[in-house]
């Protein structure tokens, strides 16, 4: 009896144990399009991703959502007629991946309504935060910041855009400028309690 509760508790103590990085997750190559499905505090919603819109993008996303990057991430920044965007708090583990660098890629399909495209802050910054757009922002395709043009689609909401229509946008652009988003999730989510979060994030087999 005394063995079986040792064994109980190694495996549960195994299963509990944090998954280490692996720089190899960051080769691993996206389907030509694949799914996943989001669950959220606010309901379900699927995306469907093409590759050839922008294959390193694509490649970093199947990897991020294939390994639970999303897991428990928070759609930090809604901001109502412009868009939904989503990430991972934890600075190790952003650190971690963001030591991996995606090149640039070209603007080959438009930010139009319920598109998917990286957030990014220069030269090669897109890496992990993702946003949708709640409307046609093509504005976004030809916009030059920071010397790079344009946002670039690598995909769309596919099932459960009302979903993300009902993500909260009270606080909307707030929330990017508090210091303890990447330093303090809980007193930033204590700041923030109204923000919706993704529960679990997963690739659909179809």
């Amino acid at each position: 009896m005394q063995k079986l509760l040792l064994l109980l508790l190694i495996l549960l103590t195994i299963s509990c144990k944090e998954t280490e990085f692996n720089t190899a997750w960051t080769k691993e190559q996206a389907p030509e399009t694949f799914t996943a499905k989001f669950e959220t505090t606010k309901g379900d919603f699927e995306i469907e991703i093409t590759r050839r819109w922008s294959p390193q993008a694509a490649d970093r996303l199947y990897q991020l959502i294939k390994h639970g990057y999303y897991d428990n991430a928070i759609f930090y920044r809604v901001v109502p007629g412009f868009v939904a965007q989503f990430g991972n708090t934890d600075s190790k583990t952003m650190n971690n991946w963001r030591s991996i660098k995606i090149p640039d890629e070209p603007v080959l399909h438009s930010n139009t309504r319920g598109t998917i495209s990286f957030a990014r802050f220069g030269k090669d910054s897109r890496d992990l935060e993702v946003f949708i757009n709640l409307e046609d922002n093509k504005v976004l395709d030809t916009l030059n910041f920071e010397d790079v043009k344009g946002f670039t689609p690598i995909g769309k909401v596919k099932n459960g855009m009302e979903t993300v229509d009902k993500l909260y946008s009270g606080y909307a652009e707030e929330p990017m400028s508090d210091p303890n988003l990447y330093q303090n999730r809980d007193l930033f989510y204590q700041t923030f309690p109204k923000l919706d979060l993704i529960r679990k994030a997963y690739l659909i087999k179809e």
